[in-house]
């Protein structure tokens, strides 16, 4: 090939190397740390403490943490925790108490205490309505009998339980449809999942989802399975972005169920990691689950079932996930065991890696997002 000048030559060399060098900015832009601060609250269910955790560009650290719970001497156990829509409060599910657990709603920024609810056996997780007028607490027994027990309604300007839910045996998972008319509970010891219609505060219809028997049921309440019927064990219910779908992971199975809201029937199950336990829908449709057994945290195409990617943790008992309003992290939370602290874990959505992790108390569990903010050295 002949050139007719210099000019000519370079110009050709550069159309070469063009393509690479575009690549090489479009990977630096995408692995790029954080240019604001991301403000997460997590609770620590041993310690009894309520963390607020700061994530930027110059790393991740506690801002500081607040004791939470009536008992002096016994452990509370603070185990859910919901982030109001105005971001002015902080709810949290506290599990134990004298005989039963409560609300607590605390200002944000300050955890200073509002005021504070009895409601029913071990509260667990925790989800608030779009307008913040209702929390939803499954009320999940996990140390009482194997009896049904209930969602708590509690209306938070007063902060007062409004309504107690009878769903099935063990709920948890409290999670509210994008539009905000259904709440979604995953029932441990029945392997149903349970709808509640929020206009009625009633529930609206059961999803059997033992292996093998997948079907769509009546809503009213069903008699608890023996324990050896149990194939699915679901922990957690989490609605797609449209709320055209409902994501159950099954806990014992190892496998994630997708079910219709329309037809209420199942599409599909795909398998998932060893002990799949809580779920978080990003942005753009993946689905992020801890793996409780597993010691690792995974991300899926939901449509396809394909596992996109499987990060191990630092320790041990994973619990739960929190992905940021602009699609950017994932903050998960872990139990760790015995006198290990707890652990929260930074996953960059852009380039799936694990880009930090700050131990906290022991057994972190229940976490939030509550806001960003530029960055403060």
């Amino acid at each position: 090939m002949m050139f007719r000048s210099r000019r000519a030559l370079a110009a050709f060399l550069l159309s070469l190397i063009a393509p690479f060098a575009t690549a090489k900015t479009s990977l630096q832009a995408s692995s790029a740390g954080p240019s604001q601060d991301y403000l997460v609250y997590v609770v620590c269910e041993s310690a009894d403490k309520v963390v607020l955790l700061r994530f930027g560009p110059h790393g991740f650290h506690e801002e500081h943490e607040t004791h939470i719970g009536l008992l002096p001497v016994d452990i509370n156990g603070p185990h859910g925790i919901a982030v109001s829509p105005d971001k002015q409060f902080v709810y949290v599910s506290v599990g134990h108490g004298r005989p039963d657990g409560s609300a607590w709603k605390l200002k944000a920024g300050t955890e200073e205490v509002v005021q504070y609810t009895p409601l029913g056996l071990f509260p667990a997780t925790a989800d608030i309505s779009q307008d913040g007028e209702f929390l939803y607490v499954a009320n999940a027994n996990f140390h009482g009998d194997m009896v049904p027990s209930s969602i708590s309604v509690v209306a938070t300007g007063a902060l007062l339980e409004v309504k107690r839910i009878t769903t099935c045996t063990m709920p948890h998972g409290s999670r509210l449809s994008p539009d905000g008319t259904k709440h979604y509970s995953a029932c441990m010891m029945d392997d149903m999942l349970a709808e509640i219609d929020t206009q009625k505060f009633a529930v609206s219809r059961y999803f059997m989802l033992s292996v093998g028997k997948e079907m769509g049921m009546p809503g009213a309440p069903h008699s608890q399975m023996k324990m050896g019927d149990l194939t699915c064990v679901p922990t957690w219910a989490q609605p797609s972005n449209d709320g055209s779908e409902i994501y159950v992971a099954c806990n014992k199975a190892n496998d994630i169920v997708v079910v219709d809201t329309a037809s209420w029937k199942m599409i599909k199950r795909f398998p998932a990691a060893n002990g799949v336990y809580n779920l978080a829908m990003t942005k753009d449709g993946r689905l992020v689950a801890t793996n409780k057994r597993d010691q690792s945290v995974s991300v899926f195409d939901p449509k396809s079932g394909k596992e996109l990617v499987r990060l191990p943790t630092r320790r041990k008992v994973v619990h739960g996930a929190v992905v940021t309003p602009d699609n950017r992290y994932a903050f998960i939370s872990v139990e760790g065991i015995g006198s290990d602290p707890g652990t929260v874990e930074v996953i960059d959505l852009d380039s799936l890696k694990t880009v930090a992790t700050l131990d906290v108390p022991t057994q972190a569990a229940g976490i939030d997002f509550w806001k960003t903010e530029p960055s403060k050295p």
